[in-house]
C-alpha cells in the first residue's frame, strides 16, 4: 500500500475538516439499520458522524432521494494518488449528517439499573451512619426585607468545636483536628463577612461572625480576625444590648485578651442574665490578674449550684494546683473533616 507523507496526511485532515464546515447545513432523514447511530451532536442540534467507509458516494439518483438516505460528502480535495492496481483501495474518509426533529438523540442511552446488559450486574447502593443537622434559618438583614440565610452547617460545626477552641488556650486531641478547625473556620468566615460588613446586617449574622472571629484568635490566625471579633460583637450588642450571649463574648474576648476591667462589666452583666459560662471565664480574670483566691472561691460556689458538672470540677482542680488557665483541660474528642 502507498503510503502518505506527513505533509499530505495533514492536507487530507485538513480537506475533511473543511468538508465538516461545509455541510453544517445539509439535512436528511435518518438512516435505517443500525448504521445509523449518531455520534455526536452539536449546539445546533446537527449530529456529526465520521465514518471510515470504502463505499463510494451515493449516484445522482440516490442522492436526488433525500428523504432515505443522508447526504454523503466525499473528500475529494488533495486526494492521495492513485493506488497500486494489486493493492487494497485506499479508505476515505466520509462525513455524514444526520438531522431528524423528530426524535430527541439526546436521551438515547440504556437505564443500567433494569438489567438488560448480559453478564453485567445492576448497580446497587446502600447508606449507612446517616445522621441529621437541624435546619436553622436567620434573617440576613436587621429588617428581614433581604431574606434568609441557611446556617444550618455552621451552627453544628460551631457547636462542635466549642469546647476546644472557643477559649484560650485552644485545646485539641491531635494536630490533624487542629488543622481542620482551622481551615474550616477561615472558609466560614470568608463566607459570612459578605454579610456581617453590611451596615445593616442582622443580630444573628454578627454574632456568628464574633463566634468566628474569636475562634480564629484564638488559633492565632492574625490581629485582623481579633479585630472583626470585637467590631461584630459591639454591634450585636447595640441590636440587642441585654443579649446574655453577646455580652459574655463581648467580656471574654476582652478579659482573655488582657483588657479584665473593660470585659468586667460585660461579664457581670452577663452573670447577671443567667449565663453560667460568664462567672467561669469572671474567675479566669481573676486569676490572671492575680487575685487566686477570689478565683477560687468564685468556682467553688460555682461548683456548689452545679455539683454533677464536672468541667467546674476540674476547674477547681487546676487552681487548686496552682495552674493559671481554668479552660487548659482534656479536649473532647472531636472528628472535623477536612
Amino acid at each position: 500500500m502507498k503510503r502518505h507523507t506527513p505533509s499530505s496526511t495533514l492536507t487530507l485532515l485538513a480537506a475533511a475538516t473543511l468538508t465538516v464546515m461545509s455541510v453544517g447545513t445539509a439535512q436528511a432523514a435518518t438512516p435505517a439499520g443500525p448504521t445509523a447511530v449518531p455520534s455526536a451532536i452539536d449546539s445546533s442540534k446537527r449530529v456529526i458522524r465520521a465514518v471510515n467507509s470504502s463505499t463510494q458516494a451515493p449516484s445522482a439518483a440516490q442522492a436526488g432521494n433525500s428523504a432515505t438516505a443522508p447526504q454523503v460528502m466525499p473528500n475529494t480535495a488533495t486526494a492521495p494518488s492513485a493506488p497500486m492496481s494489486n493493492a487494497e483501495p485506499e479508505p476515505r474518509l466520509d462525513v455524514r449528517v444526520y438531522q431528524n426533529p423528530q426524535v430527541d438523540l439526546s436521551s438515547a442511552g440504556i437505564d443500567l439499573r433494569q438489567g438488560q446488559l448480559t453478564n453485567i450486574p445492576t448497580p446497587t447502593a446502600s447508606v449507612s451512619a446517616v445522621s441529621y443537622v437541624d435546619t436553622v434559618l436567620i434573617p440576613q438583614t436587621r429588617d428581614g426585607a433581604s431574606g434568609q440565610l441557611d446556617v444550618s452547617l455552621l451552627d453544628d460545626f460551631l457547636t462542635e468545636v466549642a469546647p476546644n477552641v472557643r477559649h484560650y488556650p485552644p485545646n485539641f486531641p491531635n494536630r490533624s483536628q487542629r488543622y481542620n478547625t482551622r481551615e474550616k473556620i477561615k472558609g466560614f468566615v470568608e463566607w459570612i463577612e459578605q454579610y456581617a460588613t453590611a451596615p445593616n446586617a442582622s443580630y444573628e449574622v454578627l454574632l456568628r461572625a464574633a463566634k468566628l472571629n474569636g475562634m480564629a484568635r484564638n488559633l492565632d490566625l492574625g490581629s485582623d480576625y481579633a479585630i472583626r471579633a470585637s467590631t461584630y460583637v459591639a454591634k450585636a450588642i447595640d441590636r440587642q444590648p441585654n443579649s446574655a450571649e453577646a455580652n459574655f463574648l463581648y467580656g471574654m474576648m476582652l478579659t482573655e485578651g488582657g483588657g479584665f476591667k473593660e470585659g468586667k462589666k460585660y461579664l457581670d452583666k452577663a452573670v447577671s442574665l443567667g449565663y453560667t459560662e460568664a462567672e467561669q471565664s469572671l474567675a479566669q480574670s481573676d486569676l490572671l490578674s492575680d487575685r487566686r483566691d477570689e478565683a477560687l472561691n468564685r468556682l467553688r460556689q460555682l461548683q456548689q449550684r452545679m455539683p454533677n458538672d464536672k468541667m467546674i470540677a476540674q476547674q477547681v482542680k487546676l487552681v487548686e494546683d496552682g495552674k493559671y488557665y481554668i479552660w487548659d483541660i482534656p479536649a473532647p474528642d472531636i472528628n472535623v473533616k477536612p
